[in-house]
């Protein structure tokens, strides 16, 4: 029933179905149901969970094992945000049908609980997923979530024309303050799992001496995850890095990564002695500008509510509900 761990080599290609899919499949936050996402996350958290994936040239499922108590579930790869869609395409109910049909079996416990994470509420997906499963299995609603994001119709102009005249004043000073004192861009698009692990050394070395010091991408989980991903990410060129230097320091970063024309924040994160300059603020603009040159269309920052998300009200006007679910069979 589990496949062989090796047999995800086949999907972790920017070209594969897997990742075409993604692509096509109508979604809150399709970056996050990229391979880039899903199994850098596996790496980094579940390199041995045993996991599902099926397929066919029209759909794609993919789900780990989980165990709560003693009750076997099968959910997403990504286990922790459930941002991703993992039923994609067309056919992917119609192999999720089959899936649960089978009901597969662990330690001798059925399992009957099937998570499905990433689900426009009123998408497509959501009323298929509706008309096969109401009546025959209970669908529990899980979790919901806001993506927030900004258009980037009309470039660089276009995005600020869409702010408050406030939110472009402050940001003219803080340019100004900040070329002032020597702060400079440099922008990266790694091309290599070398050039990827070269930038995000320098990633570490800023957030070594940020206020998340210890506790944000240079620690654990988190600098696993984040150095896998921007390694895939080199595979396809689709990842997207600002550094903000000061005499030959590194004081700032910005990164994420594209799908399409779609960007996806990831982290930033800006040495603490130069809180006073609005980094964050500026590396946020930079990427921006870089992103409308490159003709990008719209910027997903992620969820847009909840504890320390107040600051992306003023960057995102655009909102994309997310749920997930738990079919109970």
């Amino acid at each position: 029933m589990f496949d062989d761990p090796a047999a995800l080599t086949a999907h972790d290609a920017p070209q594969s179905l897997w990742n075409r899919l993604a692509r096509q499949t109508p979604q809150p936050d399709p970056f996050c149901a990229l391979t880039a996402w899903q199994l850098s996350f596996r790496d980094a958290m579940d390199p041995g969970r045993p996991y599902i994936v099926r397929y066919n040239e029209d759909g794609l499922v993919q789900f780990a094992l989980h165990v709560l108590g003693t009750t076997p579930v099968l959910g997403p790869i990504e286990r922790l945000w459930l941002f991703g869609c993992n039923v994609l395409g067309p056919a992917g109910p119609d192999l999720l049908e089959q899936l649960v049909d089978e009901i597969p079996a662990v330690s001798g416990n059925r399992c009957t609980r099937f998570g499905i994470s990433g689900v426009d509420p009123e998408g497509v997906l959501a009323l298929e997923l509706r008309k096969r499963f109401e009546g025959r299995c209970s669908i529990l609603l899980l979790r919901e979530d806001v993506q927030g994001a900004a258009s980037l119709v009309g470039g660089l102009d276009g995005f600020l024309s869409r702010r408050s005249p406030s939110f472009r004043r402050n940001l003219r000073n803080s340019e100004r303050r900040a070329t002032n004192v020597g702060v400079q861009f440099e922008r990266h698009c790694p091309t290599t799992p070398d050039e990827s692990d070269a930038v995000f050394r320098r990633m570490i070395t800023v957030e070594q001496k940020s206020w998340k010091a210890g506790g944000g991408m240079d620690e654990g989980f988190s600098s696993v995850f984040y150095a896998a991903m921007l390694r895939r990410l080199s595979a396809s060129r689709d990842g997207r890095v600002v550094l903000a230097t000061r005499d030959g320091e590194d004081v700032g970063f910005i990164f994420g990564g594209m799908i399409d024309a779609i960007y996806r924040g990831q982290q930033f994160s800006f040495a603490d002695a130069c809180r006073d300059l609005s980094l964050g603020n500026l590396l946020q603009r930079e990427m921006i500008a870089w992103l409308c040159e490159q003709g990008a269309e719209r910027y997903d920052l992620g969820p847009a509510r909840g504890p320390f998300m107040d600051y992306k009200a003023s960057w995102a006007e655009l909102e994309f509900p997310m749920e997930s679910w738990v079919l109970s069979v």
